[in-house]
């Protein structure tokens, strides 16, 4: 590649960043840093009916949590600014009156009535209405009335747009980065509207002029635009200028298969679609985001990246800098990829797994402060590295050791049935006495005298250790008794016994 790689990622500030935007933006930023591009945010604010406030702000928020960094873009500037199409509005006029005067765009003033009739009508009449060749010399535009109309309609200032004339009978032939060679028939194709009459360019013709005053060289973007490709190369065409490279990736389909993954899915099945939480400022409805369901942003854009690409490897884990080095645009598939809520957990439960202790630690501390529990970090960080492995989330911390923190206030009833029996009570008063005799409370230790006495008492193990456990937890689970002894204390330990015999 001779000319500096330099990709975009353009959402339109309409809502909450779907995770199919977030991986858009993803292959965006791994292609462009593979080869030491460029990767450009773009704000496409040009349809003020569908404006949410605070869109942009999230957008900004979540590919940065993701890890997807934006060179250039609102905020932190750059060359090629400004970067949200509300800003550039005086550049896109010139560009649709370039077109116009090469003859290549025309002036069009049926009002929305006219249209609506003509579509009435050839319904009526079992028929498709396409505003193109076949019919646009007898509609009401510049190529139907005079020069002296034109000029008298725009003077009154009638309501117009501007529509691009597209050719009759040509077959374009198109590459795809990902689909290869396409043919596209240009008959079929309708003369887009580029200019609206409220004065902004739509997104076919700012998005075009845009790539091309931004130096894009390569537009990756979601497989819903590849209906607009023939008319985007035919617009790089009309202006004279060189178009970029296009890939369309395949669409992230429901878990099922079938159909594009929606909101409704993921309410459905419990699930985020989107990476943060988004709060409706409308409605004040709120929907859930990986972020604060306890994901790990690099879990995300893992699960992200192998939908619809994969390294041609055995390998699965893959952080974003290992994603740049491994991703190649030729090993993204054509078709769609299936979404599998079971696959993100896997995801997230590996990189938990591995996860430093003291992060872990810093992060579950956070969450013993909301509950009023105050500890060390050192007890933290030894209870932390205890329970790890049997979570996913850092809440999950707190259902693997409560215990550790608080004392159990009542037992689980089925266990104590099966743990607790007529002569338990005696057995762990005369165990309690044993604990306070022991002098060095480690779980090597401890695990040592109980063995000792329980040889001696000639009963079995379990005889011993459930009610121990059961008096200890609450209930029957969590990691090595010894252990959880060990870290609540002597003290702590003889009293749990002690309020278990007069509880149960």
């Amino acid at each position: 590649m001779s000319a500096k790689v330099r990709v975009r990622f353009a959402p339109s500030p309409t809502g909450p960043l779907h995770i199919g935007g977030v991986r858009t933006a993803l292959f965006n930023y791994l292609f462009a840093k593979k080869h030491n591009g460029d990767f450009v945010l773009r704000i496409e604010d040009t349809d003020k009916n569908r404006y949410v406030e605070g869109a942009e702000d999230y957008i900004i928020d979540a590919l940065n949590w993701c890890g997807i960094h934006f060179d250039e873009g609102p905020g932190k500037g750059g060359t090629y600014g400004p970067y949200r199409q509300s800003e550039r509005k005086n550049i896109y006029k010139e560009y649709a009156d370039i077109l116009i005067e090469s003859g290549q765009a025309y002036y069009a003033f049926d009002s929305a009535e006219d249209l609506d009739e003509h579509r009435k009508d050839h319904e009526a009449k079992g028929k498709t209405f396409i505003y193109n060749w076949h019919n646009r010399e007898k509609l009401m535009n510049s190529l139907s009335l005079s020069e002296e109309e034109v000029k008298e309609k725009i003077e009154a200032e009638k309501p117009y747009v501007v529509r691009f004339k597209s050719p009759e009978k040509e077959i374009l032939h198109i590459n795809d980065e990902i689909r290869g060679e396409m043919e596209i028939d240009t008959s079929i194709l309708d003369d887009k509207v580029l200019y609206k009459s409220d004065g902004m360019p739509t997104y076919h013709l700012a998005n075009i002029v845009d790539d091309r005053l931004m130096q894009i060289t390569h537009v990756i973007r979601g497989e819903e635009w590849l209906p607009s490709l023939a008319l985007h190369i035919m617009l790089y065409r009309a202006f004279g200028w060189e178009a970029p490279k296009f890939a369309h990736l395949p669409l992230i389909l429901k878990p099922q298969g079938k159909g594009k993954l929606s909101k409704r899915d993921g309410d459905k099945l419990g699930f985020p679609v989107f990476p943060l939480e988004w709060k409706d400022p409308k409605s004040g409805d709120i929907a859930s985001g990986y972020r604060e369901e306890g994901y790990f942003p690099h879990a995300v854009t893992n699960m992200l990246a192998f939908l619809g690409w994969n390294p041609g490897t055995e390998r699965e884990f893959f952080k974003i800098d290992e994603l740049v080095h491994a991703f190649e645009l030729s090993r993204v598939h054509k078709g769609g990829a299936k979404f599998d809520p079971e696959k993100t957990k896997w995801f997230q439960q590996h990189y938990f797994q591995e996860a430093d202790n003291s992060y872990l630690t810093s992060a579950f501390q956070k969450l013993l402060h909301k509950k009023g529990i105050s500890a060390k970090d050192e007890y933290v960080e030894e209870v932390v590295d205890l329970v790890k492995e049997r979570g996913v989330f850092v809440k999950d911390l707190w259902e693997q050791a409560y215990f550790f923190f608080i004392s159990p206030t009542s037992y689980h009833p089925k266990t104590t049935k099966k743990a607790w029996k007529a002569d338990t009570p005696a057995l762990m008063e005369e165990l309690k006495e044993e604990l306070k005799e022991v002098n060095i409370w480690t779980s090597e230790n401890l695990q040592n005298e109980v063995k000792i006495w329980i040889g001696k008492k000639e009963v079995g193990f379990g005889k011993v250790m459930q009610p121990l456990r059961l008096a200890l937890v609450g209930v029957l689970q969590g990691p090595d008794l010894y252990k959880i002894a060990e870290l609540i204390g002597k003290e702590e330990t003889i009293s749990r016994i002690n309020k278990a015999v007069e509880t149960i």
